[in-house]
């Protein structure tokens, strides 16, 4: 394992871990900011002038970040360097080759260009963990495609089984297929780095954007399998649990999620008190609810349409049902329940002052990892990372800048 973290904080699972993070944009960089945000030692290699593609998408903040490089980027440090020139591609030679792990998604052919690709960098470090994230699989006829996002969404079926039955394709409001083509990167690494405790050896991890899409159609994509045809869309209601969805109470939109039989019962006497719904043979079971879902949606949001949320709410907590508020995306974020969970934090920032970041997801042994280092301004480690990870000293850096290596 390389050297501890600079400042890791608390213990954390993956403190002592290097991984080298040669990829841009959202898939690679989510993969590795899990890894930072479990411990590990994230170091984001980036072009000298234009750095991620990121630092150029959505709202400004300082002169090199955005939110969205922000979202992707926190507890890693920024490397400048120009892999076009020699000197750059051999200094990120040498930090793969002093790191854990290596995530890239560089387009086909470009990571053996440089000398990094897995073949080149496992013979002299076969302990080395390499993930490679692409459109398509590396060994697949469309290779060669470069993969985004929202072209993913349409060839995986995704948009077709989003939003509304009126409406035309939708795509989901985040880039879904890159962040969890993140989260399975991020889990094979720490299969492989678990493995490599017992085995001595690393392992190459391929992910590919498409394959990831059609794992997310998840039930929807068997239901397709075994009918023959695309399913219907249901938008804000479920396919197979009625009723469960988005329903307009008096004064604005609730959610409502009747996962039984006997939730069903209770949830026509106690809340909008029709006991002759929970009595009628047609709605009796959840499969028998499915097959006249026309009949009883009609009638249940005539129902909750004449009750204020409040006491639908505190009528749905009694009976032991689910449910909550739909609310705006700054409401939910600045809500007394995301407060209290610690999920914002502010950072200081060289030009700004302070920024919004996100807290890490994860509690363990009660406690959420903490933001170690706010994402970085373009070049932020650039100096240190050369220093105590390569050796280098102040007078080699200095020539590295005069030659736009770094």
């Amino acid at each position: 394992m390389s050297e501890s973290n600079r400042n890791p904080g608390p213990a954390l699972p993956l403190a002592g871990i290097r991984v080298l993070d040669l990829s841009r944009v959202l898939a690679g960089p989510s993969c590795a900011m899990a890894l930072a945000d479990l411990g590990a030692e994230v170091i984001k290699v980036e072009h000298p002038q234009r750095g991620d593609d990121t630092r150029d998408w959505g709202s400004r903040i300082g002169r090199t970040e955005t939110c969205y490089y922000n979202s992707m980027n926190r507890n890693k440090r920024s490397l400048t360097l120009d892999l076009q020139t020699d000197e750059g591609a051999r200094l990120a030679r040498e930090l793969a080759l002093k790191s854990d792990v290596v995530v890239e998604n560089f387009k086909l052919g470009g990571a053996s260009t440089f000398g990094l690709d897995y073949d080149t960098l496992s013979r002299t470090h076969p302990s080395l963990v390499y993930c490679s994230i692409s459109g398509y699989g590396r060994g697949d006829p469309e290779a060669a495609r470069p993969g985004y996002d929202l072209v993913v969404q349409g060839e995986s079926g995704l948009m077709a089984l989003n939003g509304e039955p009126t409406q035309p394709p939708l795509k989901f409001g985040v880039a879904v297929v890159d962040l969890v083509t993140g989260m399975y990167a991020a889990q094979a690494v720490l299969a492989a780095l678990f493995d490599r405790q017992r085995s001595g050896r690393g392992r190459r991890i391929e992910m590919a954007l498409f394959d990831c899409g059609v794992a997310i159609t998840s039930y929807y994509g068997l239901e397709a399998l075994l009918a023959g045809e695309d399913p219907p869309r249901y938008g804000n209601a479920h396919p197979s649990i009625i009723p469960y969805g988005v329903f307009d109470a008096q004064d604005g939109p609730i959610v409502v999620t009747v996962g039984t039989n006997a939730q069903f019962a209770r949830f026509c006497r106690e809340v909008i008190e029709r006991p002759d719904l929970a009595e009628d043979d047609r709605f009796r079971t959840n499969v028998s609810r499915g097959a006249h879902r026309d009949t009883l949606i009609p009638q249940i949001k005539a129902e909750l349409a004449t009750r204020k949320r409040a006491t639908l709410l505190e009528r749905l907590t009694a009976a032991g049902i689910p449910c909550g508020e739909v609310m705006g995306l700054h409401e939910a974020l600045t809500s007394p329940r995301a407060v209290a969970a610690g999920l914002v934090t502010a950072q200081p920032h060289p030009v700004a002052g302070t920024e919004h970041v996100f807290a890490p997801p994860y509690r363990i042994d009660g406690e959420r990892p903490p933001v170690r280092h706010a994402p970085p301004v373009l070049g932020e480690g650039t100096e240190d990372v050369l220093r105590s990870v390569l050796g280098l000293d102040i007078e080699a850096i200095d020539r590295l800048r005069r030659d736009g290596v770094v």
